[in-house]
């Protein structure tokens, strides 16, 4: 895998759907909290993470991914949140209840700063919802989601993007 630099995520994702990890080189994405932009700007600033955007606001989410705390988010493209709410009992994100909105974000934020490397090699990842993610390469609860793109530098934590939904057990 690949690591993207913030503006190469923005070009390749805005129009495309589905961005794959490659041709960025990782020798020029910063790593640590040099960067400038916190999850929550990247999200808003990302044509096709605006649903996730709009999740999180809903949510109340946003002082918790624009702070200082490290975090990792394994984030869904819009996509992805389409085909999740269209194979739901909620017909838009604006009907699915906060309390469950929340519970499924939050299975997609892990403490501390976690680059592709740590993710793909472990069997487990830890949430802020409490239940675990396994992980197997790059696919991620048996199938629920595949990672697309590493290792999107924030000031406060590192995104990568994720081709569904995942839902917590």
């Amino acid at each position: 895998m690949h690591s993207l630099r913030r503006r190469d995520v923005l070009k390749a994702v805005g129009g495309t759907g589905v961005l794959l990890a490659v041709g960025a080189g990782s020798a020029s994405a910063r790593r640590g909290a040099s960067a400038p932009d916190t999850i929550v700007d990247i999200a808003a600033a990302t044509d096709d993470l605006s649903i996730l955007a709009a999740a999180v606001d809903r949510a109340g989410l946003l002082g918790l991914l624009s702070g200082n705390r490290q975090l990792t988010v394994l984030a869904p493209t819009n996509a992805a949140f389409e085909s999740f709410l269209a194979s739901s009992p909620y017909g838009s994100l604006d009907d699915v209840p906060v309390d469950v909105l929340r519970a499924v974000l939050a299975y997609h934020v892990l403490p501390g700063r976690r680059y592709s490397e740590s993710i793909v090699n472990a069997p487990r990842l830890p949430t802020l919802n409490g239940a675990p993610v396994t992980v197997d390469g790059t696919e991620l609860n048996g199938g629920q989601a595949e990672i697309v793109a590493t290792d999107v530098e924030a000031s406060n934590g590192v995104v990568h993007l994720l081709d569904g939904v995942l839902t917590p057990p």
